[in-house]
């Protein structure tokens, strides 16, 4: 027996914006232990009518809105602008929820101490990271005993217990920190951790904070961006090699949404009824051409996800950050503000990570992310994502080079539809170099090059118009 439907729905808050469900505790519930589904390319047309998927980017909005700037009127008549950044009181003076699952990454990072890497010589990823992953499975049940809250662990007991909320809890939480047969870590582990945080959410684990803002902040800024410096370090010390990269092609080799709470948090300040700003920027905000300055990089990666990101490419790339990370560079040429930047990472990350088999494929379903179809999902759009994606017998190998990008509709993006024509620039093609500019694009795989194919990871709303001269 499912819950009640009355309770599966996405949730409003105040300002009628989408919330993720959280799922009535009374009611029976049937746990299914989390398998794969996304088997060939074709799968992924019908993961974008899934429940799964539908949750999945109601949270993502949910998390992002919650990072954008607000503003209010103060007593003297004059607004008031509020920020949320790394290091603050978000991250420090948490809830009991997010105070709990920050202990329990501390204690997953300590379990690096224990496994030092392998000092013998080795091509790709360090093989003492299977030895640390052996860890965390072997102690994942102990942890969440430590650190989740019963009420969440014995979430609908009266029901079946062929599998329980733990058993979907743990599927995602290891997925999140990489893969322990290829040595690698990507954006697909990213995402399970993101739906590891979901399931929390639909099981009450965050009761604790007020839904529509202050908690989302503390889950962004309080767990997730600890998060990633977790699974930074796991890279720096085992090696990992990024998963499914499309190369200085793709935006980021391990991490995209970094960029998508980042650039809210730079975003033009919207009152709690307002949507997100399509453009503008956070008064006296940073400037987007200063990615490329690496000074600046690392006073700004202490407060802004965005350049947090930005700071460990520099770490762990050299040379001039045009060429190890075109994409980026192309997006630091945007004139109309970090709500424009916003707007168009979430197009990408529908388009480049949750429309992409390769990405995808080993996401794991259960109930808490069904497989189910939703009833309200509208048909996918036959983009090249679709009608590119490879079969299961070459799932590594990403399609050719391909003239045109488009992105999948997604319902719960309705204002930022990769085929959305709000001046955005056209949905197709690597905006041209402008006239004059100083230095060449890195040199594109040839096609024809065996093991060298790649999709090429557009940014079609960073236009040559918006780009820096020089």
């Amino acid at each position: 027996m499912e819950a009640p439907q009355s309770v599966r729905r996405p949730q409003a808050n105040g300002g009628d914006f989408p919330i993720l469900e959280t799922w009535d505790p009374s009611a029976q519930h049937h746990f299914i232990k989390p398998v794969k589904q996304i088997n060939d390319g074709p799968d992924v047309a019908k993961f974008l009518t899934s429940k799964a998927y539908r949750d999945i980017g109601i949270f993502v909005m949910q998390l992002n809105r919650a990072m954008c700037p607000r503003k209010s009127v103060g007593a003297d008549g004059k607004d008031k602008i509020q920020t949320f950044q790394i290091g603050s009181e978000y991250e420090t003076q948490p809830v009991e929820s997010v105070r709990k699952l920050q202990e329990m990454l501390a204690r997953i990072e300590s379990y690096i101490d224990e496994v030092p890497p392998d000092q013998g010589p080795r091509r790709f990823g360090n093989i003492s990271f299977r030895r640390w992953y052996e860890l965390l499975e072997q102690r994942v049940t102990s942890l969440f005993n430590e650190f989740i809250p019963r009420s969440v662990l014995d979430f609908g007991s009266e029901g079946d217990r062929n599998a329980t909320a733990s058993d979907e809890l743990i599927a995602y939480l290891l997925g999140g920190f990489g893969s322990a047969q290829r040595l690698d870590y990507g954006t697909g582990h990213e995402l399970s951790f993101l739906a590891f945080l979901g399931c929390l959410w639909k099981l009450g684990a965050f009761k604790d904070g007020n839904p529509g803002g202050d908690i989302e902040r503390s889950i962004v800024l309080g767990v997730f961006e600890p998060y990633l410096r977790v699974v930074r370090r796991l890279i720096l010390t085992y090696t990992l090699e990024p998963a499914g990269s499309h190369g200085v092609w793709g935006l980021d080799d391990h991490s995209f949404q970094p960029y998508i709470y980042g650039s809210a948090q730079l975003s033009r300040a919207i009152t709690e009824s307002e949507p997100m700003p399509l453009e503008g920027s956070l008064f006296r905000a940073p400037k987007p051409a200063q990615v490329v300055k690496a000074e600046y990089v690392e006073q700004e990666r202490k407060k802004n996800m965005y350049f947090s990101a930005i700071g460990f490419i520099n770490d762990v790339k050299k040379g001039p950050f045009w060429e190890h990370s075109p994409i980026l560079f192309d997006i630091s040429g945007i004139k109309d503000g970090w709500g424009k930047i916003n707007k168009g990472m979430i197009k990408m990350f529908n388009a480049e990570v949750l429309s992409k088999f390769p990405v995808v494929q080993h996401f794991p379903f259960g109930s808490l992310f069904s497989w189910d179809q939703d009833r309200n999902a509208a048909a996918p759009q036959q983009t090249v994502h679709m009608t590119n994606q490879p079969p299961s017998s070459t799932s590594m190998m990403p399609p050719p080079p391909i003239a045109a990008v488009s992105g999948t509709s997604a319902p719960w993006a309705q204002a930022v539809s990769m085929s959305s024509p709000s001046g955005l620039g056209p949905p197709h093609g690597r905006a041209p170099w402008g006239p004059g500019h100083p230095v060449p694009r890195p040199s594109q795989p040839q096609a024809g090059a065996a093991g060298s194919q790649s999709s090429v990871t557009q940014a079609p709303w960073a236009r040559s118009s918006d780009r820096p001269s020089g």
